[in-house]
């Protein structure tokens, strides 16, 4: 949500979890330029699932996956860590 309507960046939102409404898949990965991971443990688990990042920028955030879907503490951090792209 962050992103939405911005000028310049497109963005979509997928999960690592079974529990995921929208999971990541390859065609997300595909699709992007650049992606942004909570923790290295996202990573992982991309690299586990044998999704092709490999020319990807992948970014781990280092940011604790423990928030809820727009948390006013996590849309924080994010605006934080992400201050380049936003």
């Amino acid at each position: 949500m962050l992103f939405k309507n911005h000028t310049i960046h497109n963005a979509r939102s997928a999960g690592t979890s079974d529990k995921a409404r929208i999971k990541v898949n390859q065609k997300l990965i595909d699709w992007a330029d650049v992606i942004f991971v909570m923790e290295r443990k996202h990573k992982d688990l991309l690299k586990q699932r044998a999704l092709n990042i490999a020319e990807k920028q992948l970014f781990v955030l280092d940011i604790e996956d423990i928030y809820l879907y727009q948390d006013a503490a996590l849309i924080e951090i994010l605006k934080r860590a992400l201050e380049g792209y936003l």
